[in-house]
């Protein structure tokens, strides 16, 4: 089956906010209030099956201050069990790189638990002390903060 990605709409974040807080509960990714998904909606991309979201990735980005550089993040990138190991977030993460590329960002980052599935697409581990400091300016509401276990993860998308 072909599954197609495209931008989130308005209808799809109950489905977005599901689906991320329930990998959330299961300490695979941070936790998403319904707020923030309508107030960052055009960050988002989702897989359907018929009408059913069964994947989303959102791409986010920060201006480091440093030579006008822009990093991209990708963020909530989560695929329903069911649809997992059919290269379905592997694609999901691809969309958000291209998106990154259309927007004339160099280089693209994650904070993950996963740090392996980004490692298969080319993204090397980095010190968290190599991010610029904007990119931990949301981290200080995060209940985890003071005891961060997520992985960066970076990307160059020049070649």
């Amino acid at each position: 089956m072909k599954y197609k990605i495209e931008k989130a709409k308005v209808s799809d974040v109950p489905q977005i906010y599901k689906l991320v807080n329930k990998f959330a509960k299961k300490n695979f990714m941070l936790p998403r209030v319904i707020n923030d998904i309508y107030e960052r909606l055009s960050e988002f991309f989702v897989i359907r099956k018929n009408k059913e979201v069964i994947g989303c990735a959102a791409i986010h980005l920060t201006w480091t201050g440093k030579n006008e550089e822009v990093l991209a993040e990708i963020r909530s990138l989560a695929v329903e069990e069911n649809f997992q190991a059919k290269g379905l977030g592997s694609k999901l993460v691809f969309t958000i790189e291209k998106e990154a590329k259309k927007l004339g960002v160099k280089k693209i980052f994650a904070l993950t638990f996963v740090s392996e599935f980004f490692k298969k697409l080319g993204y090397q581990i980095i010190p968290r002390e190599e991010l610029p400091h904007k990119v931990w300016t949301e981290c200080i509401n995060c209940p985890f903060f003071m005891e961060c276990k997520e992985i960066p993860v970076i990307k160059s998308l020049e070649k």
